[in-house]
């Protein structure tokens, strides 16, 4: 059993029950005596729901969960009601969330019979073996890499299993048809393709446990058996692959998976996007995966995973030594590159403080306008957690997760958090889901505003203006202020309704435009009324009225929705390439009337709202210069591989025929 944090309209991809369930249908001790089904839910689905679905034509033998920190509740109940039906049935919980956290997790959920402490893939099959062959649940001290209660009610836990050195002994959930990839309809079901390409983390930072596997040696699955499951996604046409990676773009087989999907994109004409937790260190192999990906017209958001630009808060992280705090010369290069990049900080690290956060996020934004934002959670296992008197860290549980938010700490008052909270929901919705885009590129290069002054700016003009649009917005921010609420719903509100977008112009017109360079005024409001333009195609459910009704084309293979003739003052796309990559002449500066037609890909309403930032930019408006240079970069792959293979097929016809000759005595 599985359940995603988002509520959305496609499913989040069952990876980790894939792999539980193709091994175990691929063990021979059990796969002819068990039948597995993974049961995978949004995130929002009721506990009532679940039951249903799950118990309503009986109950199974044995209920194994993938546990993170926002299903851990849910979880526990649905094993509570599992027991109710099953009494002898057996409960399997693993994943961070509750991996050597046996004591606790066992206070917390008595039905609970079986904690596994690391990788699952080889514990389930040893546990339904020892299940088969009637081995009592208390006895199950010959499985390595487990907790369980004895028949005194003692905790055990096994001695550490090993880390699974060769991958590919796991079976792939995808290729055996472990995880179900088409809907009903014969379409594929989730909203993208995740992978792992490797396991593992060279890296001991203080907030992190990835996958348990931190400061751990890199192990990669191989380059057949990923490539077999690109074609597999590339057949279905699914547009984007996000990897489970900790730090892709590391090793040289990550630069070969590239070249993989690369290579398959020609001849399929998918997968068109990667997105990836980018190395943190930025190699050799980095630089040329770039490189590769911009020459054949592949997209990807890449990442700058600072998480802080402060001295004191990086020793504290266990980051200061790591060459990803010598950023700036990437991220110009990125910029030059005309590369989409953003950036990660982490606010509430000992350490920081609001004006040392605040001094770093606008040093940021001078480089990189899209900075993804997160407060910092204490999860199990870490060095914070371990160290949490020592920082003098106050923290509260959710009440509808398991999370441990923290409040305070020695260099953070309650009020610096609640002030920041704030902040953080407008840098997240403004700037890290691009509803601004252009904007903050123009300003930072034509103004002395800054991106932190402005995000402020926009929070105390919501605050203050009397104008009933602005309620929901002032709703939001108090929600966010005092909760770890994500921020999706004033997402889609100013993605997707009218009033929410008159709203921002009032802004812009009375607040923000007073404050930037008169004599550059009608070039920022025209920036400004393009990123609204641009704005995925999206109308909101409740919005009054109905959607704009757009026109379709099809470019080279691939449909958009077309808004035609728009007329602009100023050749805007142009201006922000130059901006970005330095390069502006007077003539970018210069007013000259410009018509475009627009065009967007469809099916944004499957992400908007999710705060899945690395989704949203894929719908972004184009003009049809930029969809126009992008098909041409494939068709120009396209070609030129057609024509390398016409030429191998016509030195093979004459090989075949100098053969021919030969074998009956001709000509050699």
């Amino acid at each position: 059993m599985q359940q995603g944090v988002w509520d959305m309209p496609l499913e989040s991809m069952p990876l980790a029950s894939g792999y539980l369930k193709a091994c175990v249908q691929t063990d021979e001790r059990v796969r002819d005596h068990v039948d597995v089904s993974i049961r995978n839910f949004r995130g929002g689905v009721t506990l009532m729901r679940m039951a249903n679905e799950l118990f309503a034509d009986g109950a199974p033998d044995v209920l194994a969960f993938s546990v993170l920190g926002w299903n851990i509740r849910e979880f526990g109940a649905l094993a509570e009601t599992f027991k109710q039906l099953n009494p002898r049935g057996l409960v399997v919980f693993g994943g961070t969330h509750v991996a050597n956290q046996a004591e606790r997790t066992f206070r917390m959920f008595d039905d609970v019979d079986v904690i596994v402490n690391g990788e699952g893939d080889l514990v389930l099959p040893d546990v339904l073996d020892a299940y088969l062959r009637g081995v009592d649940r208390t006895a199950l001290g010959d499985i390595a890499g487990i907790t369980y209660k004895d028949a005194g009610g003692t905790v055990v836990t096994t001695p550490a299993r090993p880390r699974i050195q060769d991958l590919d002994v796991i079976p792939s959930p995808f290729l055996t048809g472990a995880i179900p990839l088409l809907d009903d309809n014969d379409r594929f079901r989730y909203d993208v393709a995740l992978m792992e390409t490797n396991r593992g983390c060279p890296y001991k930072c203080s907030f992190c446990y990835w996958g348990g596997a931190v400061g751990q040696r890199v192990q990669s699955f191989s380059r057949a058996r990923l490539r077999a499951e690109l074609e597999l996604f590339a057949r279905l046409k699914v547009h984007t692959i996000v990897l489970c990676d900790a730090n892709f773009g590391m090793l040289r087989a990550d630069e070969e998976f590239v070249d993989d999907v690369i290579d398959l994109r020609e001849r399929y004409g998918y997968p068109r996007a990667v997105e990836a937790s980018w190395a943190k260190n930025k190699s050799k192999v980095f630089f040329n995966i770039v490189r590769k990906m911009k020459k054949h017209g592949m997209r990807s958001s890449f990442t700058l995973a600072l998480q802080t630009l402060d001295d004191t808060a990086l020793h504290l992280m266990n980051r200061k030594n790591m060459k990803v705090n010598d950023w700036e010369d990437l991220a110009a290069w990125l910029n030059r590159e005309g590369l989409d990049a953003y950036a990660e900080l982490i606010w509430g690290a000992p350490g920081e403080t609001v004006e040392s956060f605040l001094e770093g996020y606008d040093r940021l934004s001078r480089h990189v306008s899209r900075i993804a934002v997160y407060p910092l959670h204490l999860l199990p296992n870490t060095d914070y957690a371990e160290k949490k008197a020592e920082y003098g860290i106050v923290s509260v549980r959710g009440n509808v997760d398991d999370f441990e938010y923290i409040l305070s700490h020695n260099t953070m008052s309650f009020a610096d958090n609640r002030r920041m909270k704030r902040f953080l929901f407008w840098a997240r919705v403004m700037a890290e889901n691009a509803v601004l885009r252009g904007t903050w590129v123009a300003i930072r290069d034509l103004s002395d505003l800054t991106q932190s002054q402005v995000l402020t700016n926009l929070d105390a003009f919501v605050h203050q203006v009397d104008d009933p649009a602005a309620l929901p917005l002032r709703a939001w921010v108090a929600e966010a202020e005092n909760s770890n609420t994500a921020c999706g719903d004033a997402i889609k509100y100013l993605f997707g309704d009218p009033v929410a977008r008159e709203l921002l112009e009032r802004w812009w017109t009375e607040s923000v435009r007073p404050l930037l360079p008169p004599e550059r005024g009608d070039l920022f409001d025209e920036v400004f009324r393009y990123d609204l333009l641009t704005q995925p195609y999206y109308h909101h459910p409740d919005a009054a009225g109905r959607p704009e009704r757009l026109d379709t084309e099809t470019i080279r293979g691939e449909r958009y929705l077309r808004r035609s003739g728009v007329t602009m003052r100023y050749d805007v796309a142009a201006l922000l390439v130059a901006l970005r990559t330095g390069q502006v002449t007077p003539t970018d500066l210069t007013a000259r009337e410009h018509t475009v037609d627009l065009f967007y890909r469809q099916g944004a309403e499957n992400f908007i709202g999710s705060t899945n930032h690395e989704e949203v930019v894929h719908f972004i408006g184009l003009t049809r210069d930029e969809v126009e240079a992008a098909a041409a970069v494939r068709a120009a792959k396209r070609d030129a591989e057609d024509a390398d293979e016409d030429a191998q097929q016509v030195q093979g016809g004459r090989q075949g025929l100098s053969l021919t000759l030969s074998e009956h005595g001709g000509y050699s």
